[in-house]
């Protein structure tokens, strides 16, 4: 004790210490939450398919009798296919087939570790879904926000390569993602992970449902907050099959940005595929009006929309309604 008979910091660390190390040890030996009815009805509708022994979930509905066309959707980081729920069925409405997968090491999909994760390899489950799915010959619409932005462009890139040749690309519509870095802000958290510090292990962790709500959050605009529901499944999804502790490796898709970043941005500024950005604009993640004017410098034979002032990073969920009338908008002008 000091002598004013309060612990002295040493004592008062020690006595934190033993209140932590239980709960910590409890901690991480939680199980992931239960789906709910809803994420339940989600899983239950998808299929698996095997992509270099690893499980990849995926949705795939048939709807509009008449059409051909066939839209993929990929969700960005660090949540899954469920990001496109609010939109599934008026997309069912406008396209024969909609097709969304979950990458590897996210939502029902299989997470590895220790594994590498890379955009690359992402664009290969996307192609090797499409072959699955008997779609080669097919020329397919891709929608993608935030990291299945850089997924759709090395897509984009290796189909104007001709490279593999899996994939006819007939439209692009990219939303949020973070393809410039040097507009690109990632999160506290994300820099802390991405960077694979010895931290890194303990934080994935750590990361709790408290910490996870607060951070996913900061990315959806004040009006547009989640549920508590909503909220609660995304988590349900990254703690499914552990996903919380494959974050770091998945993050280092931030330095593959910088790193590849001609091969990515070349694509999609000399590309002559029909290209559009849906954009909310209160993004912090990739800020107004910054973001918008690098894009539209550099990208000129794109079309934009800015949805309303107070949509922030998510707009499918932020604005199912603003999403779609652009995206048909979109779709009908070519």
């Amino acid at each position: 004790l000091s002598p004013h008979g309060t612990p002295s910091p040493r004592e008062w660390w020690i006595h934190v210490g033993l209140i932590c190390i239980p709960l910590v040890a409890v901690y991480l030996h939680i199980p992931p939450p239960q789906l709910s009815p809803a994420l339940q009805k989600w899983h239950s509708a998808g299929q698996v398919f095997y992509f270099r022994g690893r499980k990849v979930f995926y949705r795939d509905s048939y709807g509009a009798l008449g059409s051909s066309d066939v839209v993929i959707l990929l969700h960005g980081f660090p949540t899954s296919s469920y990001d496109w729920n609010k939109i599934w069925e008026p997309l069912t409405q406008r396209f024969h087939r909609v097709v969304a997968p979950d990458f590897l090491g996210f939502g029902f999909s299989e997470k590895p570790r220790p594994h590498k994760y890379s955009i690359f390899e992402q664009a290969s489950v996307v192609e090797a879904l499409v072959v699955h799915l008997g779609l080669i010959n097919q020329r397919v619409n891709v929608v993608s926000h935030d990291y299945g932005d850089t997924v759709a462009l090395e897509l984009l890139y290796r189909s104007e390569q001709n490279r593999t040749g899996h994939l006819t690309l007939n439209s692009l519509c990219l939303s949020n993602g973070g393809i410039f870095p040097e507009t690109h802000y990632p999160r506290l958290l994300q820099t802390l992970l991405k960077d694979s510090s010895f931290l890194a292990p303990v934080l994935t962790r750590l990361t709790n449902y408290m910490m996870f709500q607060k951070g996913i959050g900061e990315v959806f605009g004040p009006y547009t907050q989640p549920t508590d529901a909503e909220f609660w499944d995304m988590w349900t999804g990254l703690r499914y099959n552990d996903g919380n502790l494959v974050l770091d490796s998945i993050l280092r898709y931030i330095n593959q940005r910088l790193k590849h970043r001609e091969r990515w941005v070349g694509a999609l500024t000399s590309t002559l595929v029909p290209l559009h950005m849906i954009y909310g604009p209160l993004d912090p993640v990739n800020p107004h009006p910054q973001f918008i004017r690098l894009y539209q410098q550099l990208v000129q034979r794109s079309t934009v929309t800015i949805l309303d002032e107070h949509i922030s990073h998510y707009p499918q969920l932020e604005d199912p309604t603003g999403f779609l009338n652009a995206y048909f908008n979109f779709i009908h002008s070519f």
